[in-house]
């Protein structure tokens, strides 16, 4: 099996680059995009194994996102952070099935246990 594809979406460039890092350091291939929008016209769309978006961003959010897919029957583990929780936000998220809800700034050590739980739970599901 080839390495897990990750997909970071940030409109914020230097949370992006941190974040694109960290994954990558993880041995793991890994695209960003500074938009939902540009995620969406990728071709590296289906090839993704796991999502790593921001909530608020201009246009579309991370959870529009979420939504948008689940709508077109595409499911993808989530991992969700923000730099304004909020509580609303938080339940909508993890009632659409997201792995992982982090507050900005996050903990390197938290995302890559997210990352693994996000992981193991698209093989089960691949089963």
């Amino acid at each position: 099996m080839s390495n897990p594809i990750i997909s970071i979406i940030d409109d914020d460039g230097s949370v992006r680059a941190a974040t694109h890092n960290l994954v990558r350091s993880l041995g793991y291939v890994v695209n960003t995009f500074a938009s939902a929008e540009e995620f969406l016209r990728s071709p590296r769309l289906n090839d993704t194994s796991c999502i790593i978006t921001d909530i608020r961003m201009p246009a579309m959010s991370g959870l529009d996102l979420q939504e948008h897919l689940l709508a077109t029957g595409r499911r993808f583990p989530f991992i969700f952070v923000t730099a304004f929780s909020v509580e609303s936000d938080r339940d909508r998220a993890m009632k659409a099935g997201a792995t992982c809800f982090l507050s900005k700034p996050f903990d390197g050590e938290t995302l890559i246990q997210c990352l693994e739980a996000a992981l193991a739970s698209n093989c089960q599901s691949a089963r």
